[in-house]
């Protein structure tokens, strides 16, 4: 009678998207199923827009290995032979890179689960006969298949077993056991203890036997729930494997006695010459014995739909599965989001202060404009230092008694914004110049939260709120300094004009703080409370300036607020912090 198999609870704990380029051309999606020797990396291929598995393993060739590079490199030459096998249950090998000190295999991304994360998602770690049926057929034809053609495989393992969605079985990793062993990788002889016969472990002459019997101790794993001959040395498990697999299979499962029981000892034995010569004849005796190859491939099926189902829900992880962000597929769109926003807003306030500069040239006005737009494109930290330099050159071109000063005074307060913090990060200047494009004092909190380190954000809010009265002021009086110096006044004396510019600054402060923690819930988080503290000071200069419990407020200036933060919530989950240069950033 076949036992029923239950799913386990299993919760994955969400890893931060990276952002690292193997090779240049293949972007980072998550690394996982990092080993003994090496590391397994999903990435997407930005040539090819797919995505692809890389396995990575460094090669331990430097000046206190007494490895040999023509050793290295007869290794190199038979993993680079694997990339030539094509079976349906082998894994395909798309292209094998090494650079001398690092080897990439790159392989096609298989949707599912390798057969150790399978087993330890079950209940007592065992598959069904009918399952375990399937999975020996489908590794008989990939081991037959790669013998046929002189590759062994020489780390045959649970790891190595890949099942997609649709219950398809493959095996992975061809010709990265030489290389490890190559490499100086433990005392594994290329292998994994625990599945390795004991001429592996002796470096001895390997050949297709050494592969039936890897095989047979997966398929005694997979029946009975544990390795035979796990140890934690070579030596340890070559005693354990000289001593026979116990408990007896027929002890632990009585329906296992006869065909099934006789053909795994057999292809267990120590000695080579008593195994079978192949994985065919292997594979025959067992696989009809075991169950109905067509009902495992099902019940694989059914099973990897059952721990997604008994899994809690995971919006981090199906998004990373389902959906290739846009930063990956095209990861020049940040930098291109990042230097239009400051482009546009140093754009538009030259915009509003050239024709002053220029009153007889609109053509000058015009080649201005665009200059400094391109000189933002190419370096968006301009924008702001261009951005106060347009201010006060168009208050200095209205003569005026007071332009010299005035002009001198912003220019001053603006370069030392600028050497403080303004030049460290790529989107200060359009943080700095936002409100002012939008005429809306908050309009630059959000993005000093989520673009800036603390302290510069707090500089840079608090700037923006104040460049954003000299700018209101300057328009207003057609950039003459006797009426921006009046209007500016009138701003310094009341208490609202500070609580606003202090509540701006802490609100991009707080802003900041949430979203130095690089994920997406911390950035929502900062964003919401900037956007609350900063409507909140603006609540609390509209009361003080209504003396009275019944007060009206611009709700226009803090619905930009929301709105803004809104989009730059969206924006981050979209493009990942990879799109914003944080050079200056004193994050932890």
């Amino acid at each position: 009678m076949q036992r029923t198999t239950h799913i386990s609870q299993n919760v994955a704990n969400a890893v931060p998207l990276p952002t690292q380029v193997l090779l240049g051309r293949y972007r980072v999606l998550d690394t996982n199923n990092t080993g003994g020797f090496g590391s397994v990396s999903v990435c997407w291929d930005s040539l090819l827009h797919r995505r692809v598995a890389i396995k990575r393993m460094p090669l331990q060739m430097d000046e206190t290995s007494p490895l040999q590079a023509s050793t290295i490199e007869e290794a190199l030459n038979e993993a680079r032979a694997s990339c030539w096998l094509s079976n349906e249950h082998i894994v395909v090998v798309h292209d094998f890179e090494d650079d001398g000190v690092d080897s990439y295999l790159i392989m096609e991304y298989v949707d599912g689960l390798d057969l150790a994360e399978l087993l330890s998602r079950v209940e007592d770690g065992v598959l069904s006969f009918d399952e375990c049926a399937h999975v020996v057929s489908s590794l008989a034809s990939a081991l037959s298949y790669a013998h046929e053609n002189g590759v062994l495989h020489l780390d045959i393992k649970p790891a190595n077993i890949m099942i997609d969605r649709s219950g398809r079985v493959k095996l992975t990793d061809f010709g990265m056991a030489s290389l490890a062993s190559a490499a100086g990788y433990g005392g594994a002889r290329g292998g994994t203890v625990g599945y390795m016969p004991p001429e592996q472990i002796e470096g001895g002459q390997v050949d297709e036997r050494t592969d039936v019997f890897s095989l047979a101790v997966v398929v005694w794993e997979a029946l009975t729930g544990s390795c035979p001959f796990a140890a934690e040395t070579p030596e340890q498990s070559l005693s354990l494997i000289q001593r026979g697999p116990s408990p007896a299979l027929s002890r632990v499962e009585p329906e296992l006695a006869g065909i099934v029981e006789e053909t795994l000892l057999r292809a267990l034995d120590p000695s080579p010459a008593v195994r079978m010569s192949s994985i065919d004849e292997f594979a025959r005796d067992i696989v009809a014995a075991l169950g109905d190859v067509q009902e495992g491939r099902e019940s694989l099926r059914d099973l990897l739909t059952q721990t997604e189902e008994n899994e809690e829900p995971d919006a981090r992880e199906d998004w990373k599965r389902l959906r290739v962000p846009l930063s990956i597929r095209f990861p020049w769109l940040g930098a291109t989001v990042v230097r239009a926003l400051s482009a546009g807003t140093a754009a538009f306030i030259a915009y509003r202060t050239l024709p002053y500069i220029f009153p007889d040239s609109a053509q000058a006005a015009a080649f201005g404009i665009g200059g400094v737009g391109a000189a933002c494109a190419v370096w968006p930290p301009l924008g702001g230092m261009l951005g106060i330099i347009a201010l006060a050159g168009a208050i200095l071109a209205q003569v005026a008694s007071h332009a010299f000063p005035l002009a001198l005074a912003i220019g001053v307060a603006g370069m030392t914004w600028w050497l403080v913090c303004g030049r460290n990060f790529d989107l200060s200047g359009a943080s700095l110049l936002l409100p002012s494009c939008m005429m809306s004092p908050l309009a630059g909190v959000g993005l000093c939260g989520i673009a800036l380190s603390p302290g510069s954000a707090f500089l840079t809010a608090s700037g923006g709120h104040l460049f954003y009265l000299a700018m209101t002021c300057s328009i207003q009086s057609g950039f003459y300094a006797n009426a921006i110096t009046q209007g500016l006044s009138v701003y310094a004396l009341q208490p609202r004009t500070w609580i606003l510019t202090l509540g701006c600054g802490i609100s991009g402060f707080v802003g900041s703080f949430f979203s130095r923690k690089n994920s997406l819930p911390m950035v929502v988080i900062g964003q919401v409370a900037a956007a609350a503290l900063a409507c909140l000071s603006y609540v609390l200069c509209a009361h003080m300036e209504k003396a009275s419990i019944v007060f009206s407020v611009d709700g226009m200036a803090m619905g930009v607020a929301v709105f803004l933060g809104a989009i730059l919530c969206i924006a981050y989950a979209l493009l990942g912090e990879s799109a914003i240069n944080r050079k200056g950033d004193d994050r932890a």
